[in-house]
């Protein structure tokens, strides 16, 4: 083989080393953003492409759905209660360009951002509204970051605040508050009941009045009761209509005599009455 040929080959071999180079292949999630000496191209879309090495540079940008962890941050409530809260934010690249122009990485920026906006968000709100309306900061949280990462073409879609730790003596506190608000809602829930029982009770006994068989039906079913128990003694308990009913029935009381008088309304004779002076 002569120095030509060896030329030859040298040089078919360098061209498909180029080639090799050359040749990108963009995946269908993915963008490619090119620069041709400094300037910008054209986005690249998926496929192969062709990349001049030494003259093009080529940046993959990756459209599908980034999970961001918050890392905790320490925050003080709006009533002056420190905690730590970590959160999650989901995002995506809507525009390829611009995340690649606007800012020199795009991730880092909207984690930095994020967590600054969760410390602000978190800190305008009290600890109840923390606690209890987590889905509204969740939503102030992802409108806020949304709006400053847009000029990047950065969609902020999910925000969700994960884990709350707070103190351990205002955990108690909390449990105390939870507990008494507990006895207040059974004893309510107790008078409540008792009132309408009393008023069950009330209606009954006027329907029981209204019908002396009904009444008298009840009285011999609570005798069956008490008779199902060996008891000892066995309580008869007589309604006041039947007392009365033998009580008219009985003789009149007779009067009592006094000593010093003959009967109830009538005086004993005195000595002068009687002829005879007092002795």
């Amino acid at each position: 083989m002569n120095g030509w040929q060896m030329l030859v080959v040298a040089v078919v071999i360098g061209l498909l080393v180029v080639l090799a180079l050359s040749v990108k292949v963009l995946r269908e999630y993915e963008r490619g953003v090119a620069f041709r000496l400094g300037r910008l191209r054209e986005p690249l879309q998926p496929g192969m492409r062709l990349i001049l090495p030494g003259l093009d540079k080529l940046v993959r940008v990756d459209l599908r759905v980034v999970t961001l962890t918050i890392p905790p941050q320490e925050v003080i409530t709006k009533d002056n209660v420190p905690a730590r809260v970590n959160a999650v934010v989901l995002f995506k690249v809507t525009d390829p360009v611009r995340s690649v122009m606007a800012v020199e990485n795009h991730a880092v920026a909207t984690s930095q951002i994020a967590q600054t906006t969760l410390r602000s968000v978190v800190g305008r709100a009290d600890l109840d509204t923390l606690l209890a309306h987590r889905a509204d900061l969740n939503e102030d949280l992802a409108q806020t970051i949304d709006a400053q990462t847009e000029p990047w073409g950065v969609q902020v879609q999910v925000v969700e605040i994960k884990d709350v730790e707070i103190p351990e003596a205002m955990q108690r506190a909390m449990a105390r508050e939870a507990e008494a608000e507990r006895e207040r809602r059974a004893k309510i829930i107790n008078a409540r009941g008792e009132l309408q029982a009393a008023d069950e009770l009330r209606q009954a006994a006027e329907t029981l009045s209204r019908s002396p068989a009904s009444l008298q039906l009840r009285y011999l079913q609570t005798l069956l009761e008490l008779g199902a128990d060996q008891n000892s003694t066995v309580v008869f308990p007589l309604p006041m209509d039947i007392v009365s009913a033998f009580m008219d029935r009985l003789p009149p009381t007779p009067h009592v005599t006094d000593t010093t008088k003959g009967t109830a309304g009538a005086e004993l004779p005195d000595a002068a009455s009687n002829g005879r002076s007092p002795s």
